[in-house]
């Protein structure tokens, strides 16, 4: 009996993770979308969108079951009223500079895949044969992207990004080929100081934009975390941020449940609700492993070597539920707002103890106070790197993870250096 139940358990378990695996696997900001989308074939469920409720008892008695706590309508209009990068340029891609169809279609599709620094950093020839056109005809509806703004987006590399915002400047000849020499080699910067518009070539380009879509990363929406981990009296608290979680309400409107179509509906609201309880609870025991794997990092330390296997097998789940599991998702914490996955890092060196994500950390660090006028070279961060953790690392690595960081090179910080001067 207790084996067939047992079974029957489960079963109930996997069904609902199967079914409603988005709820897991959606960002608490765009949960309530998730979940709309969801309930759009069943019309006993509202999905709702209240305010933090914080005492269950105000909640009429037949209905304290099914609701539960969502975003704010404040938090909500705060989203919905900011566009973003791509909104702005997509309504920009119209006559008369992209006239025809072909040309709106390519600078959509380049749209599409922007880094969110504004960049076009992909392969141009594969990116040409992915959406059927020549490379010729990307290149050309590209360049004109130099009209659109922000200042500088769809360019290649800082270069060009330059380039773009300098085209947008009515200068003097001279100035604008100093400016123009100066961009084009930023890497012998120095070669220029005596030439006679220097000064005012560099005052023009002090202005440009750098990232391109850098003001877009400034607006962007607040993170909101799933997890909050306190440290209260010494001791570390998890808690879920249950104020932002969608509510779900069955109303049957005086309808007969005896029908079957009826109890089919509410078999999958109850579903729907079972998955968003399993979402929460799911969320709740990786906090708490966490805690337990992580606790000096809570606690003020570095982060510790830590796979996504060891989370697996101690939650009893599968490898991929947890990475679904964790993916967009935040946690909040004294040290900051961190992605869940950052805490998944891989071990280094013959002790196992020191963790890439410590690594990267270090390198930030060294890069951050280095001495502007001689940048370091990777060499240089590298025998930091093997100094302070007595590990051996390769030149390479250490150049993944500054690139990983989004820093640029050693010569390439030393110009930008000297434009901030």
């Amino acid at each position: 009996m207790k084996l067939r139940q047992g079974i029957a358990t489960k079963q109930k378990l996997s069904q609902t993770l199967r079914s409603w695996l988005p709820i897991l696997q959606a960002d608490i900001a765009s949960l309530k979308e998730t979940l709309d989308e969801m309930a759009k074939e069943n019309p006993f469920v509202e999905v709702v969108s209240g305010n933090e409720v914080t005492s269950r008892t105000s909640l009429p008695k037949e209905r304290q079951n099914y609701r539960k706590n969502a975003v704010t309508d404040e938090i909500e209009a705060m989203e919905t009223s900011r566009e973003s990068l791509y909104d702005i340029l997509f309504r920009q891609i119209t006559p008369p500079l992209f006239l025809s169809k072909k040309s709106q279609k390519i600078a959509y599709a380049i749209i599409d895949h922007l880094n969110p620094n504004g960049y076009f950093d992909v392969d141009i020839e594969a990116f040409a044969r992915e959406i059927g056109e020549s490379v010729e005809d990307v290149e050309q509806v590209r360049k004109k992207f130099m009209y659109l703004e922000p200042k500088g987006v769809g360019a290649v590399d800082l270069h060009e990004s330059f380039l773009f915002q300098l085209h947008d400047y009515d200068l003097e000849d001279d100035v604008y080929l100093c400016a123009k020499a100066i961009i084009e080699d930023f890497e012998n910067i120095d070669r220029y100081q005596k030439m006679e518009k220097f000064s005012d070539a560099i005052r023009v380009i002090k202005k440009f934009q750098n990232p391109p879509a850098i003001e877009f990363q400034k607006e962007q929406v607040q993170i909101i975390p799933d997890i909050f981990i306190e440290n209260v009296g010494g001791q570390l608290k998890v808690r879920l941020n249950d104020a932002y979680y969608p509510g779900i309400d069955i109303e049957l409107g005086g309808i007969d449940e005896k029908f079957d179509f009826v109890k089919a509906k509410i078999k999958d609201a109850k579903s729907m609700i079972d998955a968003l309880e399993l979402r929460k609870a799911t969320l709740t025991k990786i906090a708490l492993m966490l805690v337990e794997y992580q606790y000096d990092f809570f606690m003020g330390g570095a982060i510790k070597p830590m796979k996504l296997d060891d989370l697996a097998v101690d939650l009893g789940r599968h490898h991929s539920t947890i990475s679904r599991a964790i993916a967009n998702k935040y946690l909040s914490c004294e040290r900051g707002i961190f992605p869940i996955k950052s805490f998944f890092s891989t071990a280094l060196g013959e002790d196992g103890e020191t963790s890439n994500a410590e690594i990267k950390a270090f390198i930030k660090e060294v890069i951050k106070n280095e001495d502007r006028k001689k940048p370091l070279s990777d060499n240089k961060i590298l025998q930091k790197v093997e100094e302070k953790f007595g590990i051996k690392l390769g030149r390479r690595t250490v150049t993944k993870y500054r690139m990983q960081a989004n820093i640029a090179s050693s010569s390439e910080r030393k110009k930008l250096y000297q434009l901030k001067v």
